[in-house]
């Protein structure tokens, strides 16, 4: 039997360290940044991702997996973004945004271990291509909510949709990582 809590922390290990280095390269100028912006990014990495997957071939020389690293870290700093607001100026430090990081990490995969035993694990029957095809969705669900306001009748919010979309992402990268491995 497969250990998904296992699977999801070394998945974030390898994006934690990512973010880590981007943050000694620009500390957190993404603070800039308003949530429909970091949804716009969002977007453009998943769109990336989908188009990679249906013509087979990459002009630049890199493959879709980095993206699903950068969906996972723009997630963590939508959620960010949504609990401070968004900054005229670099406003913390690596540290305090390491922290943040980590925190909503912890809410995200506990909401998914939540889920995860609610659905049966039913993500390891999945294709990547459709985590592709439900994160372009979760997108698009996103940016009608922002374009209201943050409002809804009867939906999640903008903070919820950014943790389906890191969790989709996670379970892209621990189907690829079985896939290299076995």
């Amino acid at each position: 039997m497969k250990d998904t809590s296992k699977q999801y922390d070394q998945v974030i290990a390898k994006c934690r360290d990512l973010y880590i280095k981007k943050m000694k390269d620009y500390g957190p100028a993404w603070r800039i940044l308003r949530p429909q912006s970091v949804t716009d990014q969002i977007f453009i990495k998943a769109k990336r991702i989908r188009t990679l997957e249906v013509n087979g071939e990459s002009k630049v020389g890199e493959d879709i997996w980095p993206e699903f690293i950068g969906i996972i870290n723009y997630g963590v700093m939508g959620l960010i973004q949504l609990e401070r607001g968004y900054s005229d100026v670099i406003d913390m430090n690596a540290g305090e945004a390491l922290t943040l990081y980590d925190k909503y990490i912890k809410a995200t995969k506990d909401l998914m271990m939540a889920k995860n035993a609610d659905y049966g694990e039913a993500w390891r029957d999945m294709r990547i291509s459709s985590y592709t095809d439900l994160i372009l969705s979760k997108i698009q669900r996103t940016k009608e909510i922002e374009n209201n306001n943050g409002n809804t009748l009867v939906s999640e919010g903008i903070d919820a949709n950014y943790q389906d979309l890191i969790n989709y992402a996670v379970f892209a990268l621990i189907k690829h990582d079985e896939e290299t491995a076995g």
